[in-house]
Parts: C-alpha cells; structure tokens; sequence
C-alpha cells in the first residue's frame, strides 16, 4: 500500500501555517508587517512628491544646491544624486555661501558681527522689479512693499535685529517682529530669515533674484540667497517711538545734579544711540541719556522723572557717529529705555495678614482689568486675586489666580461679575470704564485669539461678529450701571486716563487701597507698564467693523453711562469717545 506523500512545495506553506497559528506570534507579525508597508508606502510617497515638485519647476535640481557646474553624462547623474540626497536631508543642510546669525549657532559662544565701516544709505531707492507685484502685496495699510535688494553676510543692507525660523516664517511675522521693536523696514531673506532697520544699506536688484517662498506661507516671498525682499513699515505711534531694542523717551532738561540723578557717564568717540543704549545695558541702567558727546546712565528717579517733557527741537545736534541721530547736548538729554529690567517694582509677595476687607477690580471684558492688575502688583507689591481661575495668566506671573477670592491675601480680585448679589459680596471697588468701541473689539479678540492675540479675518467678517456685539454691548453698559447702582464704595477710573497719566491715576489707585505710596516704585511701573499683555500695535483692520446701525446702539448706550455718572458727580466719559 503506497502511502501519499505531501508535495515538496507544500511543506513550506505547511510550516508557515504552522506559524501563525500561535496566536501571540501571529499577532506580533501582523502588526510588524503592517508597518514595514505602512514605511515604504510613505518613503515612496515622500520621494514621489519631491519629484513632482522639482518637475513642476522647470529644473530637476534642488534649489538649495548651489550652481557650481553643469554638465552632462557622469556630472549631470551625479547632481541628480545629489538633489535627491539634498531633498531628503534639506531640513538640516544649508548652501555653502549662507550663514546665520552667529547666536543662532550651536555653540553659542560668538558675538554678533562688527559691520565695517557705514554702508551707503539706499532708503530712497526703489526697485524697478516691484512693478510686477499687486497693489495689495505692495501697500497692505500695514507695510509698503519697497523692493528686491543684495544682502551681504559681512555687511549687512539691515543692521538690526534679526531671527530664524525655517519652518513657520512668514511676511506679517517678520513685519510685527520689527514693528514691535520700532524699525522702519523689515526684510525677508532666503525663505526663512528676518532682518530688521533703520535704513537700507545696499543697492536694489532685479525682482526676479527674490525668488523663494517663505517658509510657513507659500504664497508669498521671502527674498532669495543673498537677496531682501523689503517692506516699509507703518509703525503705530507707541511702535514708532522705539529705537531697536531702546524706547525713544524724550527730550528732557539736564537735571539740576546730574551726577546723583544720573550716576554713571563716559565721552564716547563717534557717538551714537547704539552706542550710548549698549554702554547702559551693560552697566545694568534702564535710562541711557544722550548729552553730545557724553553718556549718562541711571534710573528714573524723583531727581529725573521724565515727566516734564522738552520741544524735541532743543536736542536736534546730530550724532558724531551717525548723521540721521540726534544726540542732544550739554543742556538738553535726549533720553532712551533699554531693556534692562528695573527691579525695584518686581518684587511681588501675599498679603502679610490675611484681610476681611474685599476689594474688587471691576470691568467689563476687554477693558483692561488684566493691565491694571499688572500695574497694581507693580505698585503695591501685592498679588491680585480673580474670582475665576485663567491657568495662562498663573503661568504668566499672576501668582494670585490659584488663590480661592474669599482667601483674603490677594489686594484686589479681578471680576467681570455684575448683578446686586455678586456685586454686594465686595466691601469696595475699583471701576474700570473703556470707551466700548475699543473694549468690544479687544474682548472679540481675546475670545478668538487669547490674551495677546488676534481674531481671524473670517471672524470678523462671519456672522461671529455681529452676534457678538449684539449681546455684549448693551452688557458693556449694564455692568457699569450695575456697579455704581450696588457698590459700596467705588472709585471709577477711566481706562483712557490711566494710559494717558498713568503715574497720577495709579497713585490714586494705591491710596484708595489704603497702601503707602512709594514714588520710586511708581516710576518703575512707568517703566515697566506694558508686561506682556499688549497686543501688537502693527496688526490692525482694513476697514470699519461697526455698521451704522451699530454705532447708533452704542452711542446711545454710551449717553446712558455718561448720565449716570455725572449723576453722581463723577467725571463723564472721556470727551475722546462721547456722543456729540
């Protein structure tokens, strides 16, 4: 009897089934196979489109491989080789000839370069090339489009600051970085690099050498290797009073004993504002003050307190080391702010005895209450509490956002509350009043875009925006009905005036908290007022977003209010915002 045999090829498969029929190992091979597939379909996927993009150009060649020669046979391959390499690794290699800041390097440990010699000022220049751009990339109501122009590593056409991001870069970003610091250009180079100025020292090219995309926004174009695409920038007022990293403060009349206001000096050879703020910064002062050719370094003080202003015209004697500067003279200081922190308002600490005397800070949302409360702390060295929780704001500084509002440590608690019962449970308050066109507006903004940010264009023009200003204006004037109907003890402060005469109005804030008035902390707040809760002073809106109907509910709410106030012989609302 012949037995049958297995074929030979089945005893393979045979043994396979074998396999997987063990259920843990079939599993774990399953699951290794899946993802060896799931890696070669997105390897090919990833050479696929690289390919697809370089043919869409024109050019099979990477554009981040410099042109060194061209060729064809063994070098044209090798260059094919080479871009396909160069696609594969093109977030971690850059060209030859390109070079960073040197900050920005790994180490870390080299200084910015020394530009040689003052290069020729090109401001005035315009490219030829931006005749090919629209009237909207040209002039956004934001910035104007100037031009294409060379960049050179060693000297620089912008001379400020500059920044990197290779991955999310974009025009607006570049022009807000800028416009924040007070420059009056803002340059794109290479896709990715921002580089920010006072004047354009280099020569204008043709369009089509600014020619690479920006990084986090393909629709537009950020300059090229070696190559600015530059924007002037409309800088709003406060924006415009910045000299780089330094804040232009005035012009002021030498103090009467400049030595003890003013305790640090040198003659600096060939002086400029760059050099007099970089002397102070080091020297750790927050005051860098011009008079010629001498520096003085110090802190605003009661010998020195900014306050009484001179006609800029008394320090217009220009700059031995830059012509456009002026630096004063031995009369009349003109006086910047650098970016060292005066600490003698940053010390913040809990009440030492917990108090049963509750204090309210009271505004309708939008109208400034997180400013305030940052002034405040600054000028009691008190926290401030909320009867919310905001982890942003705890993370940002606001030690007293965790604290229960009944807890009675903090010197003021935030509230946006309104209503008999929750205004009653406050034995006093401070009443924060802003014109409701501006409040509104910040409030959207906060809503859609966080504490400093912005809401999207689609917002505004949505159906978002009008909702809102339905419910919430008519809640603007409510609120402040509402406190001085049921509060028992409120002192109106008007956001308007405490921007304008912040060290008067902030000191009527800390007497009315029952607190000794310190005048050098109080000049430190000046100092220090804006913290991080401002918002960006360049970004605003191409149109009107108040439809006359609007307008016409608001400006009635805003009689209403004024009435109320004067009812109580209280100053009105702001003449800047009232009805007329």
């Amino acid at each position: 009897m012949c037995v049958a045999r297995e074929p030979i090829m089945a005893r393979p498969l045979l043994k396979i089934h074998r396999y997987f029929h063990r259920k843990p190992i079939r599993f774990f091979s399953f699951i290794l196979l899946y993802l060896t597939a799931g890696s070669l379909v997105f390897l090919h996927s990833g050479f696929s489109s690289d390919t697809s993009t370089t043919g869409a150009s024109g050019s099979g060649r990477d554009p981040l491989i410099s042109e060194g020669g061209g060729g064809t046979g063994a070098g044209s391959s090798t260059s094919d080789a080479l871009g396909l390499l160069g696609r594969v690794f093109k977030e971690t290699r850059r060209t030859p000839r390109r070079f960073g800041p040197p900050w920005m390097k790994e180490n870390g440990a080299q200084d910015a370069p020394e530009w040689a010699g003052r290069g020729v000022d090109h401001t005035s220049s315009w490219s030829h090339g931006a005749k090919g751009r629209t009237t909207k990339e040209m002039d956004d109501g934001r910035a104007k489009y100037i031009g294409c122009y060379v960049d050179d590593t060693q000297k620089r056409a912008l001379r400020g600051v500059s920044f990197l991001d290779y991955k999310k870069m974009t025009v607006f970003r570049c022009q807000d970085n800028c416009a924040e610091r007070g420059y009056l250009y803002a340059g794109l180079e290479f896709g990715a690099e921002c580089y920010c100025g006072h004047k354009i020292q280099a020569p204008n090219v043709s369009e089509s050498e600014c020619n690479m995309e920006c990084k986090g926004e393909k629709s537009n174009i950020c300059g090229g290797p070696n190559r600015l695409s530059i924007y002037r920038l409309e800088l709003s007022q406060e924006s415009a009073r910045r000299y780089g990293s330094a804040i232009f403060k005035g012009c002021f009349k030498r103090p009467d004993n400049v030595t003890l206001a003013l305790p640090a000096s040198a003659v600096i050879k060939n002086m400029s504002v760059d050099k007099c703020v970089d002397m102070c910064t080091e020297k750790e002062f927050s005051l860098a003050a011009l008079a010629g050719e001498k520096c003085h370094c110090g802190f605003p003080t009661s010998l020195f307190t900014l306050h009484e202003h001179e006609d800029e015209e008394l320090c217009l004697q220009r700059c031995a080391g830059e012509d456009f500067e002026s630096c004063g003279n031995n009369d009349f200081f003109v006086v910047y702010q650098t970016q060292v922190q005066d600490n003698r308002c940053m010390d913040r600490r809990f009440l030492p005895t917990r108090s049963k005397h509750l204090v309210a800070l009271a505004s309708f949302p939008g109208a400034g209450n997180t400013w305030a409360r940052h002034l405040i702390e600054l000028a009691t060295g008190y926290y401030t509490g909320s009867y919310y929780f905001d982890g942003s704001l705890y993370n940002k500084g606001f030690k007293g956002e965790r604290d229960h509002w009944r807890s009675g440590r903090t010197i003021c608690i935030k509230t946006h509350e309104s209503g008999k019962k929750e205004i009653e449970d406050f034995d006093a308050s401070i009443l924060m009043i802003r014109n409701p066109y501006k409040a509104l507006m910040a409030e959207f903004n906060r809503k859609y875009g966080g504490h400093i940010g912005f809401a999207s264009q689609a917002h505004w023009r949505g159906k978002e925006w009008p909702e809102f200003v339905k419910n919430y204006a008519p809640w603007w004037a409510s609120h402040t009905l509402d406190w001085l109907k049921y509060g028992k003890k409120v002192q109106v402060v008007h956001f308007e005036d405490l921007k304008r005469e912040l060290f008067s109005e902030l000191k009527g804030m800390v007497i009315f908290l029952d607190l000794e008035v310190s005048e050098d902390r109080l000049l430190c707040v000046e100092g220090q007022k804006d913290g991080n809760f401002k918002r960006s002073g360049l970004r605003k809106l191409e149109y009107d977003p108040y439809t006359p109907e609007m307008r016409a509910t608001i400006d009635r709410l805003i009689k209403t209010v004024d009435t109320a106030l004067r009812k109580r012989n209280l100053s009105g609302v702001p003449e800047e915002y009232r009805p007329r």
